[in-house]
């Protein structure tokens, strides 16, 4: 069975003198056990609803969907299943005057967790050597990562980070994106990681769950997604670019300059390109395949009206 899913779930907040908004617009979502799968989408998706749906702190529209984590029913099934989930949602709340390795120790007394999994955990996000200090000097990035080793304390078959590089500096970011790589490639742990940013889904997730309007619009192993939604433009290095522009244009492509380069947009086949060229007398040095990223490919989704539809009253995030 799979780690989390999420089948048809609807959720509305509903305030006082306002229409309803939409959070979740009949989401489904899956995430298979093992590696990290990434849970993208703007600021306002329903990322942050679905977590907190999925760990009972809030509760979904009467009478929508199902919802099930670790094989078990969401609320029903939760306390038995709870105790094997790490999560950090929120910033991160511990006492600013004791050092993070006591910070951790009083976590672990609480959790019924030996002291020497404490010391396992300051290793694993690589606080061992500033344990001793104070929580109230670390940065934020420290913060985080000391967040992060409360959330796996207990040695959860699943951890969901919400966000955890919001806020933090370029080499607290490549300090986080480290740690999920780590956690995802020992295979214990499942690693459900929301974010917007776009490079830190890109890099360390297996494979990755996309969000618009409260509805998850593409989903599947990164590359996959990729490949769904590639430009289908192509680098054309030639000695003559000005030239070719002219002979591809008369042929019906559709040419742009890049760079001392040409770039065809929107090419099925690459070799309908040698082939006009080779019959006007010009001769490829390169021709090469814009490889897609995760940007253009989460701009095409996310802008695509057939896909993301109207907006139903707005969404929270």
């Amino acid at each position: 069975m799979p780690a989390v899913q999420l089948t048809a779930v609807s959720k509305s907040y509903r305030r006082r003198g306002r229409p309803p908004q939409k959070a979740l617009d009949s989401l489904d979502l899956l995430v298979e056990y093992g590696g990290v799968h990434g849970f993208l989408g703007p600021n306002g998706s329903g990322k942050t609803t679905s977590i907190r749906i999925l760990l009972g702190l809030v509760a979904a529209d009467s009478g929508s969907g199902e919802i099930r984590l670790l094989d078990q029913p969401v609320p029903d099934g939760l306390p038995d299943v709870i105790g094997a989930v790490g999560a950090l949602v929120e910033t991160p709340l511990f006492f600013p005057g004791f050092s993070g390795r006591l910070n951790l120790q009083l976590l672990a007394e609480a959790a019924g967790v030996s002291r020497a999994r404490v010391e396992e955990c300051l290793e694993l996000v690589d606080l061992t050597d500033r344990a001793a200090d104070r929580f109230k000097g670390y940065s934020l990035g420290m913060k985080q990562r000391l967040g992060i080793a409360a959330a796996l304390l207990k040695e959860p078959r699943l951890l969901i980070l919400d966000e955890p590089s919001n806020g933090l500096d370029p080499a607290g970011i490549r300090d986080v994106r480290e740690l999920i790589r780590r956690l995802g490639r020992d295979g214990r742990t499942t690693v459900l990681l929301s974010s917007h940013l776009l490079p830190e889904i890109q890099q360390v997730c297996d494979s990755v769950s996309i969000l618009a309007r409260g509805r998850c619009v593409a989903s599947g192993p990164v590359g996959e997604v990729l490949a769904s939604r590639g430009s289908g433009d192509v680098i054309v290095h030639i000695g003559d670019p000005a030239t070719a522009a002219g002979v591809l244009q008369r042929a019906g492509f559709s040419v742009s300059p890049a760079e001392g380069a040409l770039m065809v947009h929107a090419v099925d086949t690459p070799s309908d390109i040698t082939r006009v060229l080779a019959g006007a007398g010009l001769y490829l040095e390169e021709l090469r395949r814009v490889t897609p990223d995760l940007e253009s490919a989460f701009l095409a989704i996310t802008g695509d009206p057939s896909i993301t539809g109207p907006a139903a009253g707005g969404t929270q995030a």
